[in-house]
């Protein structure tokens, strides 16, 4: 078992067991395995008592970044952040694995004419001794 507060990417399929095994008993997992087919990386993070949550990610070019946190088969979330610095968020869903896992595969590539460009929400910049961060 990993130690809690451990953090490593994985494959699903280094998980344990066998994937198709899982998915026919939790079929909603099986959007997970969309996502690795579509090149997210997963990290699983651990508690005492084992998988907390995944989170997941996808980098595209210029600095843009899809994320999906899952905690379980009704409790996801997903957002996508525009590069630099501050990040900014330009699209934002959560809702159930299916669900969200679903209008992540129907999001347009950053670069495409479609995809979200207005910024919902930045992060604030802090001011410490060394200047603005």
């Amino acid at each position: 078992m990993t130690p809690p507060g451990r953090v490593e990417p994985v494959a699903l399929s280094q998980v344990g067991g066998n994937v198709a095994e899982v998915v026919a008993r939790y079929p909603e997992l099986g959007r997970l395995v969309d996502l690795e087919a579509a090149g997210w990386s997963f990290i699983h993070r651990f508690d005492a008592e084992g998988v907390d949550r995944v989170d997941a990610f996808r980098e595209w070019p210029d600095g843009w970044l899809d994320c999906l946190r899952v905690r379980s088969a009704t409790d996801a979330m997903a957002l996508r952040s525009a590069g630099g610095d501050p990040p900014a968020m330009t699209w934002e869903k959560t809702g159930g694995l299916v669900e969200v896992v679903g209008e992540l595969l129907t999001l347009p590539a950053p670069d495409e004419r479609t995809a979200p460009r207005l910024v919902l929400g930045a992060a604030l910049r802090l001011w410490t001794p060394g200047g603005w961060r």
